[in-house]
């Protein structure tokens, strides 16, 4: 008895129908590889978001990231998860976004700048198109200040913007904000910042 292949007339099996009948086999899948997300978070951030569910998810490995070390000593990673700043750690992971394309930063350095320019933010909702909804969206009348102090008094007169004024600076790293009462107060402020008046709101 002859198995895994045709008898032919004199009872030699047939390679090429071997081959086929190997052809038809079950392949079995190959096992898939864990995604590996890095995260780069403060203590905080990483009780609230690493939650016991989420460790859990099957086929996801979450590793830790050592900050103060370079990315490409760690890992590897397909994902890299952060929520740190400063100049270091940007640096880092502007390197290993080189040196490594094919993994996804979330987020990058660049679009959280782009996110945090208070400028370039004001400019996206000014191009919003709201006119078929209800209400209206505005930006308030706003001055940027980046000269010596003691020009911005000058500088919110000619803008039209009258006392007492909310003083925000360039870059949004936090709720921080100033305000100003009189002229005086207003050179005491290191620009780069953004003014303009002080508005009632309405619940």
């Amino acid at each position: 008895m002859v198995s895994g292949g045709c008898v032919g007339a004199e009872g030699e099996v047939d390679p090429e129908a071997a081959a086929v009948e190997r052809d038809e086999l079950p392949v079995a899948p190959a096992p898939s590889r864990e995604l590996v997300v890095g995260y780069a978070l403060t203590s905080k951030k990483a009780k609230s978001f690493l939650q016991p569910k989420l460790r859990g998810s099957p086929g996801i490995s979450f590793v830790a990231i050592d900050h103060k070390r370079p990315l490409s000593d760690q890992g590897p990673f397909d994902i890299v998860l952060h929520k740190l700043t400063g100049k270091g750690w940007q640096q880092l992971l502007e390197e290993y976004r080189e040196a490594h394309p094919e993994v996804t930063v979330l987020d990058p350095p660049g679009a959280i700048a782009h996110l945090l320019d208070r400028q370039s933010m004001l400019q996206e909702v000014s191009e919003l198109d709201l006119t078929d909804r209800y209400g209206k969206v505005r930006v308030p009348k706003q001055l940027f200040v980046n000269t010596d102090p003691s020009s911005i008094p000058a500088a919110v007169r000619r803008a039209g913007l009258s006392l007492p004024l909310v003083a925000k600076p360039l870059v949004a790293k936090s709720h921080e904000l100033s305000l100003a009462y009189d002229p005086t107060s207003l050179t005491k402020l290191e620009p780069p910042w953004f003014f303009r008046n002080l508005l009632t709101m309405v619940a």
